[in-house]
């Protein structure tokens, strides 16, 4: 779905100044209306095992995490500290900005999941993030990608701005797809019986494939 030679046509944006500008003042919004956010929480709760130590990407200052769903460790990496340190689910943060710099500081097969939640729209290098995401979820591990239908307009890629629902789930399975290393990729909407009225919310899934067993 996503053409060659296409970054700058597909993937800029309307607002292409510094990320770390925009994002240097909290926003404590929570972008999704409370049903969503009980479908991303139940989302977390019935694929995220227990125990798991897990990376929230693209962090602020609420994760969604499902009360009583026992962690080892919630990590959250995202462009603004004081957002984050006001995130009572993080055990610990870390600031980056991967737009300019998509190679994270985590080691190979560090964890269990890892969650985007309501901030895919904004990555203007989807694939070369989710190639990371890959090399550090443990084998087997899953990465979930949740979504509504609403985003910042100014700093969302225009690829992203030109596509509806369907489309935005066709274009996180590519993501996945191209980066290679995730199988079982599935995705749906995760809250059709609710929506409408209620904000939509989209799920893509995949687990990171056992290589070795190829």
């Amino acid at each position: 779905m996503i053409p060659a030679g296409s970054q700058g046509q597909y993937f800029g944006r309307q607002d292409e100044s510094n990320d770390e500008f925009f994002y240097s003042q909290p926003r404590r919004v929570v972008h999704i209306d409370d049903n969503a956010i009980e479908t991303v929480s139940a989302v977390f709760r019935d694929f995220i095992p227990s125990d798991s130590v897990v990376l929230d990407f693209m962090s602020s200052w609420r994760s969604h995490w499902p009360y009583g769903h026992l962690k080892r460790r919630l990590v959250g990496l995202g462009m603004n500290a004081e957002e984050m340190l006001d995130n009572p689910d993080l055990d610990e943060y870390v600031i980056q900005n991967v737009n300019d710099d998509p190679v994270l500081p985590f080691d190979d097969e560090y964890f269990d999941a890892v969650v985007i939640t309501v901030s895919v729209q904004y990555l203007t290098q989807p694939v070369a993030v989710f190639k990371e995401i890959n090399r550090i979820l443990k084998t087997g591990g899953i990465f979930i990608v949740s979504f509504s239908n609403r985003m910042f307009p100014t700093k969302a890629v225009n690829i992203w701005r030109s596509l509806d629902g369907a489309g935005h789930l066709d274009l996180v399975s590519s993501y996945m797809e191209y980066a290679e290393g995730f199988g079982d990729v599935k995705g749906g909407l995760a809250n059709a019986k609710d929506s409408p009225p209620h904000d939509p919310l989209y799920v893509v899934m995949g687990n990171k494939m056992d290589v070795s067993a190829e």
